[in-house]
């Protein structure tokens, strides 16, 4: 399927090769073409980049059920060929196919809060015409050969597959939007912050603490949002500070200290979440940002605009179901730990990972039950922690559970030398020139020293694709629930509202929670499968069905 950008466009049937299974198909109403063969056939649609039909056919009333992303696609395949970071689109992936000159992806639309810059159904792209429906065939087979050829390649297709259909709930969740009270939200906020300023400014409350924050260094007046200006007044009462950082302010002996943190706090909430960004981004009820799908790295999310996936506990207060609605949240628990007990095929560790508190079956089997020193000693293990309390711990690991701790380590070692990193999908981790300690970059070579620029360079992309092994993962582990999710949630009057990292929230009708709970339950036992295999590694959901998003266990 191609727009023309006039709400036509062309339509062209294929094989499960990806060939040709009959002529071109011009239309002049694309919706309405695109309606009437999901209503028949409930096709896989075959599009350049559903971040930019999608949300325009969802204006028009119009869901789809499967769908196979080429620019998602090609930016995977891209990455798993070591080539992270080159010309994603529909048409570079064409040039590249046709040896033509590859042209530069265009840059990110800006930030759009809800209501703004939807013009017509299907807005008009700058420049030439892109390449037509043929093209989009001979690349989506190309692209389907190329996934055969990959190491995995059933992986390999699980991982487009959720990717994929990540862009279709991204785009839909951001159709629906999160139910937002707004009046619960002014009321947190004066709670919080005080009046907001007649002219402008930081609220009452904030003032009245950068007062007392000055009054605590013997000064008139200090900008407390500034962290130059906090350096000096630290560093005139005789305290050398590297920066203001909540966790090296907490070491500090002085009065300001609390005053400070609190501030910094409170200004956090009032510039990302306050009047303003309400004005801007919750519209009829409902907050609508622009989910990003793949927006790291590692395949987590992001969001263009809102700032989503940051909202403050205090400020989900906010967030209240519709009445006669709830929300069911689902929550999973340790889920990277579980994910490495799961890829690393330590026998021992995947025993432990059958257990509802992973860390405390840990502590039980190799560390005489003492549950924190389990947890710092797996954390250990899967962030590169290697001094204080991790030390001890981190060698009881590496005797007990030698398997698991030999893939970090492995991931680690490809990491310092250069090498391409995978998930269990096959994500592939981006060279060190992507900004992750590139140990071949042009850094003064420092022979064997430890300290040298190369070697901390090194290590420190070691550390990176150590995590990336398995936060990679546990995305796809998320991912892959929230493709299932979406399907057994299809024509219930449910809808996905709400995703981070390993959180999903659903949006429905009060009677119907129970069922929706139960079926996120088995979404989560079908993504484990779908990923794994028959693994004893459980990955439980913590289940809340609530009437403010706050209240979630």
């Amino acid at each position: 399927m191609v727009s023309d950008e006039r709400g036509g466009g062309a339509l062209q049937p294929l094989d499960a090769a990806g060939l040709p299974a009959g002529p071109v198909r011009p239309v002049t109403d694309l919706a309405a073409a695109v309606a009437a063969f999901e209503a028949a056939e409930r096709p896989r649609w075959v599009w350049a980049c559903g971040a930019t039909l999608y949300p325009a056919l969802l204006r028009a009333g119009v869901r789809v059920e499967r769908c196979h992303d080429v620019e998602l696609t090609e930016a995977l395949l891209l990455g798993h060929a070591g080539r992270w970071g080159e010309p994603r689109s529909f048409a570079a992936a064409w040039a590249r196919l046709t040896g033509a000159p590859v042209p530069a992806d265009p840059p990110p639309r800006p930030a759009a809060p809800p209501g703004h810059g939807q013009g017509a159904l299907f807005d008009a792209l700058p420049g030439p015409p892109g390449p037509g429906v043929e093209a989009l065939t001979r690349v989506y087979a190309d692209q389907l050969a190329r996934i055969a050829a990959t190491e995995h390649p059933g992986r390999f297709r699980l991982l487009v597959a959720a990717e994929s259909a990540g862009a279709l709930v991204a785009a839909e969740m951001g159709a629906a939007g999160l139910p937002w009270r707004v009046d619960v939200h002014d009321e947190v906020l004066a709670e919080l912050l005080g009046e907001p300023s007649p002219v402008g400014g930081p609220p009452r409350r904030l003032a009245e603490l950068a007062a007392r924050i000055a009054d605590a260094f013997g000064v008139r007046q200090l900008h407390a949002d500034s962290p130059a200006e906090l350096l000096r007044a630290f560093a005139r009462a005789g305290v050398e500070l590297p920066n203001t950082r909540a966790w090296v302010l907490r070491g500090v002996d002085h009065p300001a200290v609390p005053l400070v943190l609190e501030y910094k706090e409170l200004y956090r909430i009032w510039t990302a979440h306050g009047w303003a960004w309400r004005d801007a981004w919750v519209r009829d009820g409902r907050f609508q940002p622009e989910y990003v799908p793949g927006g790291v790295v590692s395949g987590r999310w992001a969001t263009r605009g809102g700032g989503a996936l940051q909202i403050p506990k205090v400020i989900r207060r906010a967030v209240v179901a519709d009445a006669g609605w709830r929300f069911v949240v689902a929550d999973a628990g340790q889920l990277e730990p579980r994910v490495l007990a799961a890829v690393s095929g330590d026998a021992r560790l995947a025993a432990a990972g059958g257990a509802g508190d992973l860390y405390a079956a840990l502590a039980q089997d190799a560390f005489d039950g003492d549950r924190p020193r389990a947890k710092v000693a797996l954390l250990g293990a899967m962030y590169g922690q290697t001094g204080g309390a991790a030390v001890p711990a981190l060698a009881v690991l590496r005797r007990s559970y030698p398997t698991a701790f030999g893939y970090v380590e492995a991931a680690a070692r490809t990491g310092e030398a250069g090498g391409l990193v995978r998930s269990w999908l096959g994500r592939t981790c981006p060279p060190g020139t992507a900004g992750f300690g590139d140990p071949d970059a042009d850094l003064p070579v420092g022979g064997d020293d430890p300290q040298s620029p190369r070697a901390r360079a090194a290590r420190s992309r070691g550390r990176f694709t150590r995590n990336f092994v398995i936060q990679a993962t546990a995305a796809e582990w998320a991912s892959t629930l929230l493709a299932t999710l979406r399907g057994q949630l299809a024509g219930t009057g449910a809808e996905l509202v709400f995703f981070q990292h390993d959180e999903v929230v659903v949006h429905c009708p009060a009677e119907r929670a129970a069922a929706v709970a139960d079926a996120v339950a088995r979404c989560g036992e079908q993504a484990t499968a779908l990923l794994f295999g028959d693994t004893p590694v459980r990955f439980p959901l913590d289940l809340s069905v609530v009437n403010c998003y706050a209240d979630a266990a």
